[in-house]
């Protein structure tokens, strides 16, 4: 008898704050369905019904990271159903916490899951403080141009580079703004220094976690990277080894074009943008600032520049640096950086 003829397949749809659990056997008949209010000791308890190393799928749906990591202590292999691989079932006529929960659990029980990567919990630590410096860098740029509005309101322009620099604060300062608009311009400029103070913080954690990561220093030697796109690369990608090729992590970043074939008929669009934000915007953002001694990567955009256009040719170029990427990563060296050739 196979250790695997007894082992049991667990479909959890996880939500917010209660959880409906069904069960599989090997044969794929249903066991058990349970509602449960979202709390470790609870969900250990209803897996250990499963037996041992039973197989447990749960959406990659908001808050996920507790339930892997109780799942995982409790024995089970746990895998991550990817949101892309589910779109079909927010159509269907009924729909219910049990019916997805069992669904889930058949997928897996099939082999037919469309699974996501369930990051290690440094990793995930990672990427925790790199979406939170990204959202306050947003957060703070938001305040900057509600200051550029309301100068724009009271017709006034600053003659500064940097409106947000050392002259251009105190130009700010002495601006002639009427009591409501200066007060509100008083009160952006407040939040602009906390939140950067903030920035300079998490940047702080971020630099000293990523330190000791062998891509860190690998990743600046790459045109246009600096140490904080090498820190959200390195978060974002996590393990290098779970990409085959440089092209399928192109395509998990959603810089690769949309590809639609029936028949005879093929079209290929604009590029897909399904993936992680933070990769793409790292890639474009060294694509759009490459140093002009960064030999081939400049020749190749400007050549792609003149025929296609600067927006195909800032794509086209991100693709490239995030193939140089994958070869760093992986290798702990990039030779392309050593050996310029000539753009295509």
């Amino acid at each position: 008898m196979s250790e695997y003829d007894g082992r049991q397949y667990v479909g959890i749809d996880l939500h917010r704050h209660r959880s409906v659990i069904v069960r599989l056997n090997a044969a794929g008949e249903q066991l058990d369905a349970v509602r449960i209010d979202n709390d470790p000791v609870a969900l250990m308890a209803e897996i250990g019904k499963a037996g041992p190393c039973p197989e447990v799928v749960l959406e990659a749906t908001y808050g996920w990271y507790w339930a892997a990591d109780a799942l995982a202590e409790a024995g089970a292999r746990v895998h991550l159903a990817h949101p892309l691989g589910l779109k079909g079932w927010t159509t269907r006529r009924v729909k219910t916490d049990w019916r997805d929960a069992a669904d889930l659990a058949e997928v897996l029980w099939r082999g037919r899951l469309a699974e996501g990567w369930i990051a290690p919990p440094q990793v995930r630590g990672l990427r925790e403080l790199v979406r939170h410096r990204a959202k306050l860098v947003q957060l703070r740029t938001g305040v900057k141009a509600g200051v550029h509005a309301v100068l724009a309101k009271q017709g006034l322009r600053i003659p500064a580079s940097d409106l947000f620099g050392q002259r251009g604060r105190a130009l700010l300062a002495g601006a002639p703004l009427d009591a409501p608009f200066r007060a509100r311009v008083n009160s952006q400029c407040r939040l602009i220094d906390a939140l950067g103070f903030e920035i300079a913080v998490v940047t702080s954690l971020i630099t000293r976690q990523v330190a000791a990561d062998p891509g860190y220093p690998v990743l600046q030697q790459i045109p246009g990277i600096g140490p904080t796109l090498a820190a959200v690369l390195i978060a974002e990608i996590g393990d290098i080894h779970r990409f085959r090729s440089p092209r399928q992590l192109c395509s998990w970043a959603g810089l690769t074009p949309k590809h639609h074939e029936s028949d005879r008929t093929v079209r290929r669009g604009r590029i897909t943008k399904q993936g992680s934000r933070l990769v793409r915007w790292a890639t474009v953002e060294a694509a759009q600032k490459l140093p002009t001694e960064a030999g081939w990567l400049v020749a190749t955009r400007d050549g792609i520049r003149e025929r296609r256009g600067r927006n195909i040719a800032i794509v086209a170029v991100a693709r490239r640096l995030l193939t140089l990427v994958f070869y760093g990563l992986r290798d702990g060296h990039i030779r392309a950086l050593h050996h310029p050739r000539e753009a295509e």
